[in-house]
């Protein structure tokens, strides 16, 4: 079999294994399941996702010239063929960890039991702090003793593959050469944005708690961050019989179809075991995507979907005649930008004056709660990459870990942080990085479209004229110095931490 045979083999049997794994995902995140079974699946695409295949895209990534066609999809196949290695091997583990937070329970200080999935539900939804810190509390010591253990040593395995693959020395130096993207360069601009940004935190922060929860802001917690985040004084400005109607109104203006011709799945309901964190699981793409949202309540969910569909649309009007790397794989980044371009439009005056129940006098409120929303998630993100950087990096011991990211957290957004949930708190394989890189492309679009269109550029179909031509006109974007790929890229793990 010649190379390029070899390779559109590869492809071929690549998304007949994305499209089986992914559906896996996304039955057990939207508890249709009580487990993933993924090691068969596996086990059925072992050459798809073997050393051989590796070998070979490494093969043609080096032959090809730099700049060409052939280079730039052998780069965007050689991500996904390392990451394959180590994902491959972890598949016990990633269906022991499934199978634990769809079953586990915590039992609380005054004798009730709750599931873990509604854990963080429960606590962001609790007006008393005393009943947020009782239930969190259980989750922490629960966590701790069951499914920290578990994560830890994802995370150990998967950063001793990845460094013996031979592609760089480290960890941290295999994910640059990988992705493009300089980790060096992203920290010190994290590090930056926690400097400038931390006299305006200092002013907003006390202010904000006290308000909202009634309570000392020196000793706030991580769990009352879910409350004050959470906004419940707008509740009854964002009914969730409402939210699904509102949104696809809106999108309908703006000439796209919300369920892109029966393509996009909505399961935006109450299910036992369905996953408290919302995502987007492409399953065919562009012909199959599923939209998951399990309701915590009010803006929250108003956000959560909009974000949500940011994905599902992308992922449902991916052209169809492009090929398996570029409708499948790619920087994450991408497809981040859009869910935040759209979640963002919860910040737009406009937008929510037009869809929503606000009215002028609670406006300025809203705006303000939202502002304060945005600004922690920013200085969130940073010391999560910060942080991440000394977990995967391998300066750290791994018993100083705990120490590491309790400081880090805590100095960073104010509320205090628990060691148990050091290793839990880790999206895979640097995924903050992309979340980062997103806020900035999503800046970088939302300008141009008020620019060009006003404030309601969302439901002008001429701006989505112009952004699908803007995005379709070029190969790739640059966004921090580092160029991203237009497909998205969900595989392994990366399915579930694209909420």
């Amino acid at each position: 079999m010649s190379d390029a045979s070899a390779l559109e083999k590869l492809r071929r049997d690549g998304e007949a294994f994305m499209t089986e794994v992914s559906l896996e995902y996304y039955r057990a995140g939207a508890g249709l399941v009580g487990a993933a079974v993924l090691q068969p699946i596996y086990q059925k695409y072992r050459s798809v996702l073997g050393e051989e295949s590796l070998a070979m895209v490494l093969d043609a990534y080096r032959g090809a010239p730099p700049g060409s066609e052939e280079h730039r999809s052998a780069r965007v196949m050689r991500e996904w063929q390392a990451e394959a290695q180590s994902a491959r091997a972890l598949a016990e583990l990633e269906e022991r960890e499934i199978a634990w937070e769809s079953t586990a329970a915590l039992h609380l200080a005054d004798g009730r039991e709750m599931d873990y999935q509604r854990a963080a539900i429960e606590i962001g939804n609790a007006p008393d702090a005393a009943e947020r810190r009782m239930i969190d509390d259980a989750r922490a010591k629960l966590v701790e003793a069951e499914l920290a253990p578990l994560k830890q040593e994802k995370l150990q395995r998967e950063r001793e593959i990845t460094e013996a693959i031979g592609i760089a020395g480290s960890y941290n130096e295999t994910f640059e050469e990988l992705s493009g993207v300089a980790l060096t360069d992203l920290a010190a601009q994290c590090q930056a944005f926690l400097r400038d940004t931390q006299a305006m935190w200092d002013e907003v922060y006390p202010e904000r708690v006290r308000s909202t929860l009634g309570i000392d802001p020196a000793e706030a917690t991580r769990a009352d961050a879910l409350a004050v985040l959470r906004a419940r004084e707008f509740d009854e400005f964002f009914p969730g019989r409402e939210m699904e109607a509102s949104v696809r109104r809106q999108v309908r203006e703006m000439s796209i179809d919300p369920d892109a011709g029966g393509r996009i799945r909505y399961d935006v309901g109450e299910r036992e075991g369905k996953r408290s964190r919302a995502f987007c699981a492409p399953v065919r793409v562009p012909d199959e995507v599923y939209l998951v949202l399990r309701p915590h309540g009010g803006q929250t969910d108003w956000n959560t979907l909009l974000h949500e569909l940011g994905h599902a649309l992308h992922f449902a009007y991916m052209r169809p005649d492009l090929a398996f790397e570029y409708r499948w794989l790619g920087d994450n980044s991408i497809t981040e930008g859009y869910a935040m371009l759209f979640d963002h439009l919860m910040q737009n005056p406009s937008w929510l004056g037009r869809y929503s129940g606000l009215g002028r006098p609670k406006l300025q409120g809203f705006m303000r709660s939202a502002g304060f929303e945005e600004l922690h998630f920013l200085r969130r993100y940073c010391a999560k990459l910060l942080y991440e950087v000394q977990l995967y990096g391998g300066g750290t011991p791994w018993r100083s870990i705990p120490d590491l990211y309790v400081e880090t957290l805590t100095r960073a957004t104010t509320f205090r942080y628990r060691a148990a949930d050091a290793f839990v708190d880790v999206d895979p394989r640097f995924y903050a990085a992309r979340y980062l890189r997103a806020w900035q492309l999503q800046a970088l679009l939302s300008e141009t479209l008020v620019e060009r269109y006003d404030e309601d550029w969302f439901r002008n179909p001429r701006a989505l004229e112009e952004l699908r031509g803007e995005i379709e006109s070029v190969p790739e974007l640059e966004v921090n110095g580092a160029a991203v790929e237009h497909g998205g890229r969900l595989f392994s793990e990366s399915l579930l931490a694209a909420g």
